[in-house]
């Protein structure tokens, strides 16, 4: 696995006080109204200043020239239009990551819809039942095309927010950079796919090479937290800060601090955190990412303005979100259905290859498998599902890990309740779309299959999917 080096341990060398440092948190660029919002996408080729003004520009692929692509933003219940043009040599979709939407709209290719050629253009239509964090993201060749800096962040707003001083959002991505600053290449490597994916050498907040967080003493910050990266895993601790996580995957929770003071997110993950800003005024401390293990580092610092604080006393208003009208699972009624990873180095043998365009992986078979099946590639008209559920029926997915791998595992189309790991109750009333399940360990999770269609089950380490780890679900 690379190390955290090249432009993270020289930022300085590359970013000049002030001018050239990310900013972080401002909103980026969307177009809101009360009756909906329209807007072009259009994914293609583009040059970013990434690391710092003084470094060459990075080639990348972004949607409107820009990585992330525009910050979408619109309230809850109002209807929304993106026109997608493709300007890739080759084919896209989009996929609207942990939407409750028409499974015509869900983006993935040969599955859901045509993939979109060259020069093509698909109109997605939707609208957005539920408030909270959600991203787009292409899901056609989705390995590269993701690892190229195809992802952008849509934010669906609260018709009562809570209160707060500032809404902000990091979308944070995961680069492997080489030392000229461009994107290196070996997206398809068999070890890594058989592994934890490619970890890169280079962490961006908004698209730049974070350097400092500019607050003040006493305001209440709501921090969207975005996980856009293809494989790393995240354990953000914020240094003298006590965050309390009020959603995840855009479901809100019931308020609650990190049990050990780290905020985990995998690929594809969301966190909702409040942050009241009791840090002395004049003084800086460190958002640390310790997931791996003596490879920590610092993602950012927070810098306290030397004024006085804003307010004696933390903000006194509730920090609970409005429910979203997701279903409750009937748990006594359920069907369960139990959904076993297999594979991976050091997971024992090799799997046999379902799957379109993904070839075969390793010796003589796929990396990975869901129940002994591997679907390879980014999805397929002709896979069968792994199982059909009757619409409106309660659905426990019991996900056992058979490997010695972290796997985000993620369903399109509907939020689910998370149960239990290795037994053990999850407090907080906790939802998402995306769960991540450790090595050997066993995770629960309960939906209602109200959503009619084929639906993507998969792991979000992409080389995890496109080597075999995904498979589909039929509601209907």
């Amino acid at each position: 696995m690379s190390s955290i080096p090249a432009f993270a341990l020289r930022r300085r060398q590359f970013l000049q006080a002030g001018a050239a440092c990310a900013t972080i948190g401002l909103p980026g660029p969307g177009w809101a109204a009360s009756d909906g919002l329209a807007v072009t996408l259009r994914p293609g080729p583009a040059r970013v200043s990434m690391v710092g003004d003084a470094a060459p520009a990075t080639a990348v692929w972004a949607y409107n020239g820009a990585t992330p692509g525009p910050a979408l933003r619109l309230p809850q219940g109002t209807p929304f239009r993106a026109a997608v043009t493709n300007g890739l040599a080759e084919t896209t979709t989009v996929h609207w990551h942990g939407m409750r939407l028409p499974n015509g709209m869900d983006g993935v290719p040969g599955l859901t819809q045509r993939p979109i050629p060259p020069g093509g253009r698909f109109d997605y239509a939707f609208t957005p039942p539920d408030a909270g964090t959600f991203w787009y993201h292409s899901h056609d060749h989705s390995l590269e095309q993701m690892g190229r800096g195809l992802a952008g962040a849509l934010v669906v707003e609260e018709a009562e927010p809570p209160t707060v001083d500032r809404d902000l959002l990091w979308t944070i991505q995961d680069w492997r950079l080489d030392p000229d600053a461009q994107i290196a290449p070996g997206f398809n490597n068999h070890m890594e796919i058989a592994m934890d994916g490619r970890v890169g050498n280079t962490v961006t907040i908004n698209g730049r090479l974070p350097e400092t967080l500019h607050v003040r003493a006493g305001e209440r910050i709501r921090l969207r937290l975005l996980n856009a990266a293809i494989a790393r895993i995240m354990a953000l601790q914020f240094e003298g800060h006590v965050p309390v996580i009020v959603a995840l995957d855009g479901q809100p929770c019931a308020p609650h601090t990190p049990a050990d003071g780290r905020i985990l997110l995998g690929p594809a993950m969301r966190a909702d955190v409040m942050l009241d800003m009791q840090g002395e005024p004049g003084r800086r401390y460190r958002v640390v990412d310790a997931f791996y293990d003596r490879l920590a580092y610092t993602l950012v610092r927070i810098a306290y303005d030397a004024r006085p604080p804003l307010r004696a006393h933390p903000l006194d208003a509730p920090l609970r979100l409005p429910p979203n009208p997701v279903p409750r699972p009937d748990l006594a009624s359920a069907i369960v259905h139990e959904v076993r990873l297999q594979g991976g180095m050091m997971g024992g043998g090799m799997m046999m290859s379902m799957g379109n365009g993904g070839g075969m992986m390793g010796m003589g078979g796929a990396a990975w498998a869901i129940n002994g099946r591997s679907m390879t590639g980014d999805g397929s008209a002709d896979m069968p599902p792994l199982f059909a559920i009757e619409r409106g029926r309660s659905c426990i997915l019991d996900f056992r890990n058979e490997t010695a791998w972290w796997h985000p595992m993620h369903l399109h189309g509907h939020s689910f309740q998370v149960l239990d790991r290795d037994g053990e109750d999850v407090p907080h009333d906790e939802w998402g779309d995306t769960v991540l399940v450790r090595p050997r360990e066993r995770v629960r999770v309960a939906f209602v299959a109200d959503n009619p269609g084929d639906w993507m089950l998969h792991c979000h380490v992409m080389e995890h999917q496109i080597g075999g780890l995904m498979t589909t679900l039929r509601v209907g």
